[in-house]
């Protein structure tokens, strides 16, 4: 595996953001309790920038309000001139670039961890974009470590030739954290103290590595993004069908071929047609409706990380 660079000197920027979807309430609330509190987020090495992403969006407890900022980082939006006409999202997702970026630059914050929720059942789903990001398996890793009752897997979402566009594109590293279910505009007590032990365990995992821990080499499993599946329609592009009963709720679990995938408002079963198992995953997320897509197909696999390896002790911050 070719690796990307990693760190060669202490994480000082770290930013956790939340509310990048207005109406994902557990990262819009720990990030409005941080700004009037930040204690919880300082380590004595760094102390981590909370920001509210959206808060145009969440204020409104909506996904968006123009267009969906977690795909508005991309060159194009970023690099073209302003305009009064500019969705909401693509104005914000610039001043995010120059509050956190800008991205591909030096000057970018060293880590940006994006708190998310879904309506699917994912469970606890760590989101980073290729297995090539070093320091970032090696978070996934260390969080994984700490909930070994509960799993905790990895989603490698970027395909091959695709410009990353998600908030956390704009910084040197990063993760986002991805729990459910949890519905849209609602707030789960699970999930949030899940979100905010996740928080604290990354923050925990810097602080170590600034302060000169090493890591070991080791394997590890995650699911590659092989894209989506559109729910069954009519000639004019309504649905004709729903998720099946027995696909339902089985996120991460092998979906072989022949095995049915959606029920038709007719009654008929419609099976799955590929050659080889695969893994759904964000299966009847709400936000997806739109996007034409009742299911991510996913492969599971299993690769090598490297050695992350120590950085020189780094002095404790005064405060």
């Amino acid at each position: 595996m070719c690796a990307l660079p990693v760190p060669r000197e202490p994480l000082r920027r770290v930013a956790v953001t939340g509310g990048t979807h207005g109406n994902e309430l557990s990262g819009v609330h720990l990030v409005r309790h941080w700004l009037r509190a930040p204690g919880e987020l300082r380590r004595p090495s760094f102390a981590a920038t909370p920001v509210l992403a959206n808060p145009a969006a969440a204020a409104a407890c909506r996904r968006y309000v123009g267009c969906d900022l977690n795909r508005a980082f991309t060159s194009g939006f970023l690099s073209a001139k302003a305009s009064p006409d500019d969705p909401y999202e693509v104005t914000r997702a610039r001043e995010l670039d120059q509050l956190l970026g800008p991205k591909a630059s030096g000057a970018a914050f060293d880590l940006v961890l994006d708190l998310h929720n879904t309506t699917a059942n994912v469970g606890t789903c760590l989101i980073a974009e290729t297995a090539h990001q070093v320091f970032v398996m090696h978070l996934c890793r260390h969080l994984q470590l700490q909930t070994p009752e509960l799993p905790c897997r990895v989603l490698l979402y970027k395909q091959p030739g695709e410009e990353s566009y998600h908030v956390g594109s704009v910084a040197k590293n990063s993760l986002g954290l991805e729990l459910g279910p949890q519905p849209q505009g609602v707030l789960r007590a699970d999930v949030f103290s899940r979100m905010r032990a996740l928080v604290a365990s990354t923050l925990d995992f810097v602080e170590l590595f600034n302060q000169g821990a090493a890591f070991p080499a080791f394997e590890m499993e995650a699911y590659r993004n092989l894209g989506g599946v559109d729910f069954p329609r009519t000639a004019d592009g309504d649905l004709a069908g729903t998720v099946h009963p027995q696909l339902q709720d089985r996120d991460f679990e092998p979906l072989q071929p022949g095995a049915p995938i959606f029920q038709l408002f007719s009654g008929e079963d419609v099976c799955y047609e590929g050659e080889s198992t695969v893994y759904p995953i964000f299966i009847n997320e709400a936000a997806y409706y739109e996007k034409g897509v009742a299911f991510i197909r996913t492969e599971k696999f299993t690769f090598s990380v490297p050695a992350l390896p120590a950085l020189a002790p780094t002095p404790t911050l005064v405060p």
